[in-house]
C-alpha cells in the first residue's frame, strides 16, 4: 500500500508541472507561444522560428485575424506574447480593459494608407463621398490624421493621437465616414469611394502599399509594431532571445527584401 500511495503522489506532482497552458508546459521550459496576425507578423515569425531554434527555444506560432484576442489571451496567459500592434492601440487597450502588457521591443513600422478602387488619384474624391476607417480608437484617429495631413480635412490638435470625428473641425468635401472593423475594411473598397486600411490587411487582400495606396504614411512614421508581453515575462531569457532574433541583420534583410518599402525595419 504504501509502494502504491507512492507511485500515486509522483504521478500526481508530475501532472502538477505540466498544467500550464502557456509556454512554460514544454521540457525545460523552452517552448514559446506568440499570437500574430498573418501578414507581416507571423511570416517574419517563421523566419525568426530557425534562428530560435538554435538558441534552444520552440517557436510556436497563433495567428489572429483580429486585434482583440492576441491581447486578451495574453493578459490571460494563455498565450506568452503577442506581435501586431502599436503603442498607441496598446495604451488605449490597457486603459480601457485595465491590463498592464507591456512593450518588449519594436520591430517594424507599416505605413498606414488609403485605398480606393474608383479614385485613380485622390484629386478625383468627390463631395459627399463614402470613407471607411477602422473603428478602433488608436486607428481610427491614425486614419484622420492622414486625411488630415493631406488637407481632406481639418482636426483640432493634427498630432493628436487619440483624434476622434468629433475633432474635426473642417469636412470641405463634406465626406461621409463609416467606422468598421479594421479586418474588414478591404472588402469595403468595391462599396465606397475610400478605405483607410492597415498595412497588414491591405497586405493580406493583395494590395500593394507602394504602388495602390493613394495617400500613405511616410518612413517617418511613429507607429511602430511592438513585440509585447507581460510585467512577469518581458525578461524572461526566452522572450529576450526572440527580441534579439526579431532586431538581428538577417530579419532586417529580410523584411526589406520581402516588402519593398512596404514593411520598414523599425531597429
Amino acid at each position: 500500500m504504501k509502494k502504491l500511495l507512492a507511485a500515486l503522489t509522483a504521478l500526481l506532482a508530475l501532472a502538477g508541472c505540466s498544467s500550464s497552458g502557456s509556454g512554460d508546459a514544454t521540457a525545460g521550459g523552452q517552448k514559446l507561444v506568440v499570437a500574430a496576425t498573418a501578414v507581416p507578423h507571423a511570416e517574419i515569425l517563421k523566419q525568426v522560428k530557425p534562428l530560435l531554434a538554435k538558441e534552444g527555444v520552440d517557436l510556436e506560432i497563433k495567428v489572429f485575424a483580429d486585434y482583440v484576442q492576441p491581447n486578451t489571451q495574453v493578459a490571460e496567459k494563455a498565450i506568452d506574447l503577442n506581435y501586431f500592434q502599436t503603442k498607441p492601440y496598446l495604451d488605449e487597450f490597457n486603459r480601457q480593459r485595465g491590463t498592464q502588457l507591456t512593450i518588449v521591443t519594436g520591430v517594424h513600422i507599416e505605413p498606414f494608407g488609403a485605398y480606393s478602387r474608383k479614385l485613380k488619384n485622390i484629386a478625383e474624391l468627390s463631395d459627399g463621398a463614402t470613407v471607411t476607417l477602422p473603428n478602433d480608437p488608436s486607428n481610427n484617429s491614425r486614419a484622420l490624421l492622414l486625411l488630415a495631413r493631406h488637407g481632406i480635412i481639418t482636426l483640432k490638435d493634427p498630432n493628436d493621437e487619440l483624434a476622434t470625428q468629433k475633432d474635426i473641425t473642417a469636412n470641405p468635401k463634406h465626406l461621409k465616414f463609416r467606422e468598421l472593423e479594421a479586418a474588414m475594411l478591404p472588402r469595403t473598397l468595391d462599396e465606397v469611394d475610400l478605405a483607410l486600411i492597415n498595412t497588414n490587411y491591405a497586405l493580406a487582400a493583395g494590395l500593394n502599399p507602394t504602388r495602390d495606396a493613394l495617400l500613405i504614411e511616410g518612413k517617418d512614421s511613429p507607429y511602430v509594431n511592438y513585440l509585447v508581453g507581460r510585467p512577469d515575462n518581458k525578461d524572461d531569457p526566452r522572450v529576450q532571445k526572440l527580441a534579439k532574433a526579431l532586431t538581428s541583420p538577417e530579419i532586417k534583410a529580410f523584411i526589406e527584401q520581402k516588402y519593398q518599402g512596404a514593411v520598414l525595419p523599425a531597429f
